[in-house]
């Protein structure tokens, strides 16, 4: 009696007409995630669709040109969005069983029609300000974005900056000192900056020189931040308030023209100088890491310190002043809570965001451009939520503030890819 093995059909590489044959790999996640959200719409867009209409102010008073109001059938938009969901989902899978991979541009589609629709149930028999609600969504995300780019500085030349909170907790209470004290908010704003560099300095210190365990030294940083803040809120700040905690904000400078442009005119032309400051500083990053010398070494150490040692560089030196330069970074986004957004210091205010800026790192694959999109995302989801509480929506507010941590883990899962930080990535470099 024969035993048959059992046949095992593996992938079908394909060959190129010039190269070697390369397997491709399948990776069903992407179907099986749009397909679960496809599903989800339906249940809520068409099963417990609601009646009315749905009404988009897409323009402010002030506006060059006045856009009308977009009003949407609210049940007939929830089929239509399902409709062109379940042909997406579809898509990605007829993709993935072809060996073909699922573009970012598909799955960003297909997350721009579950917002439609989702805005449009939410706000069955309401008004929603579009521009507001960006506008609301950038102010929040203004810090993790600072935070962001901090990490991602950090993260690319070999050290996981878990400290992101304590810089930012740091520049907030020393720029609003120092704003106080002097009333010129722009000295408060090189405070900020000089602040989230000393505690960088600590973790660079410990983590690069005496080979601390990276993760650790940021919590313990984070830790004693929240402490020594906290601490000198109560017993400095708190008593002298008149004096050493109402900070002289940045006004808003309009850019003539573009602040009238509808929708993006209000958003991101009405801003102020932390705002535009922000603009630069991400483009100036980005550019900065894939396209300069500088980048190109703090790369080359982030991912193999042996081999650029052997190069010449110093992977001490470039580490050490590269988390002080994301320190410097993180500390502008601190400045923001006082001297751009709240006006005062309170006791841990920034509440968790460098945390968020953290995953959104994770989330931008530890790309600039990625990780800022990430953070506008959080920002939006959280500003989503106080509108949609304004307007009496019957989504729960504590929904909404989740959802930027559920995104999150779906995209670590290598929903939009597979996540892969720096090689050499909290790893410390004992030279040979």
């Amino acid at each position: 009696m024969s035993t048959v093995a059992p046949i095992i059909q593996p992938t079908q590489p394909t060959e190129p007409k010039n190269g070697p044959a390369v397997a491709m790999i399948r990776s069903w996640k992407s179907p099986i995630a749009l397909g679960v959200f496809a599903v989800l719409s339906f249940l809520l867009l068409v099963v417990f669709g609601r009646d009315g209409t749905s009404t988009m102010r897409l323009s402010t008073s002030t506006d060059l040109v006045q856009l009308p109001d977009v009003e949407l059938p609210t049940r007939a938009t929830g089929i239509v969005v399902t409709i062109l969901l379940v042909i997406l989902a579809a898509l990605s899978t007829w993709l993935v069983s072809r060996h073909r991979k699922v573009s970012l541009w598909l799955i960003s589609g297909f997350a721009v029609l579950v917002l439609i629709g989702f805005l449009a149930w939410a706000a069955a028999g309401h008004t929603i300000p579009v521009p507001g609600l960006l506008f609301g969504s950038l102010s929040l995300a203004v810090p993790l974005i600072f935070g962001a780019l901090g990490g991602v500085i950090s993260e690319r030349v070999g050290v996981v900056n878990i400290a992101i909170e304590g810089q930012l907790l740091a520049g907030a209470f020393t720029s609003a000192l120092v704003a106080s004290l002097t009333g010129m908010p722009l000295l408060g704003l090189v405070a900020a900056m000089v602040a989230g560099v000393l505690v960088s300095f600590v973790l660079a210190a410990f983590s690069i020189k005496y080979f601390v365990d990276q993760v650790i030294v940021g919590v313990v940083l984070n830790v004693l931040v929240t402490g020594l803040t906290g601490f000198l809120f109560s017993q400095l700040l708190a008593p002298n308030a008149a004096t050493l905690n109402q900070p002289p904000r940045f006004e808003r400078i309009n850019i003539p023209l573009l602040s009238e442009i509808p929708i993006i005119g209000p958003v991101l032309f009405r801003q102020t100088l932390i705002v535009y400051l922000m603009y630069i500083a991400v483009i100036a990053v980005y550019i900065g890491i894939f396209h300069t010398k500088w980048g190109l070494r703090l790369r080359a150490v982030g991912e193999h310190p042996q081999a650029a040692d052997t190069v010449g560089i110093n992977v001490t030196g470039t580490r050490f002043w590269n988390v002080s330069l994301a320190g410097a970074i993180a500390g502008l986004g601190g400045a923001y809570f006082t001297l751009g957004s709240v006006g005062a210091f309170g006791k841990e205010m920034t509440a968790g965001a460098g945390f968020i800026a953290l995953a959104a790192v994770i989330f931008g694959r530890w790309d600039p451009i990625r990780a800022t999109l990430a953070a506008l995302l959080f920002g939006f989801a959280s500003n989503l939520q106080n509108v949609l509480s304004i307007i009496g929506s019957p989504v729960p507010s504590e929904f909404m503030l989740m959802l930027p941590y559920v995104v999150t883990i779906f995209a670590v899962a290598g929903l939009v890819g597979v996540s892969r930080p720096p090689a050499a990535s909290g790893k410390p470099y004992i030279k040979s």
